[in-house]
């Protein structure tokens, strides 16, 4: 398998130099961008197991970076910023990046991130082989080799997180999972994390599978408790 690749694009480089070291010294290839444009283009060319993506870049910001990649690529994206804005962090999460961290962070905690989300992208790319991996459950069909779904037989466009955020609540129908279950069970993190992410993946899940995400006939919240998708047939 060799080498797995990050993609480190910030224009601090004080903060690229300790990333570089330290997930170099567990084994990790690292590219480094300094500028947005830089940044997408090494996305799009070089092919990395995960990109950390600072928000605030010269060129093109991450929010920029993260659309355009995420029109050609599933590829793992980490947000980084310095700010402590909510709106950040969530458009962040809109545009199809799986999680943020904020700066200054521990390299403890971006390297269990880093971890986590490069071994599920690996394992996301190891194909199963037709057969048995359509679910059905209601109107929906979720085919767990091709990474696609289908509500009443037309294509529903997923981010492989929220694909995998669906498979894992549709193959548990009606059982609830606290949003510390789902970040366990679906970004793989056994201690970091915010629980917010999961709450902004299942909103953008509803707004692509609900008929109305005011009343959620599919994913539905246990107030106070967590989140469960409803089987109707």
């Amino acid at each position: 398998m060799g080498n797995r690749t990050v993609l480190v694009v910030d224009d601090e480089k004080a903060i690229v130099e300790i990333i570089k070291f330290n997930l170099e010294k567990i084994g990790y290839h690292i590219l480094v961008a300094h500028d947005g444009q830089e940044g997408l283009h090494l996305a799009l060319t070089c092919n990395p197991d995960l990109i950390l993506l600072d928000i605030m870049l010269p060129k093109m910001d991450g929010f920029d970076v993260c659309r355009k990649v995420r029109e050609k690529s599933n590829v793992p994206i980490i947000m980084i910023t310095a700010r402590e804005e909510e709106v950040d962090k969530v458009l962040g999460l809109e545009l199809g990046a799986d999680d943020y961290i904020t700066k200054p962070f521990s390299i403890r905690e971006l390297t269990a991130r880093v971890k986590a989300n490069v071994r599920r992208y690996g394992a996301s790319e190891q194909k199963q082989e037709p057969g048995d991996s359509v679910v059905t459950t209601g109107c929906f069909s979720i085919d767990t080799a091709s990474y696609e779904v289908k509500k009443d037989g037309k294509n529903v466009e997923l981010t492989l997180r929220e694909f995998e955020l669906l498979k894992f609540l549709a193959t548990q129908p009606n059982k609830i999972f606290s949003r510390e279950a789902l970040l366990s069970s679906v970004w793989g993190y056994e201690f970091y994390g915010d629980v917010r992410t999961v709450d902004v993946t299942i909103r953008r899940l509803r707004e692509k599978l609900e008929d109305d995400t005011s009343e959620p006939q599919y994913i539905k919240t246990k107030r106070g408790v967590g989140y469960y998708f409803s089987a109707k047939e």
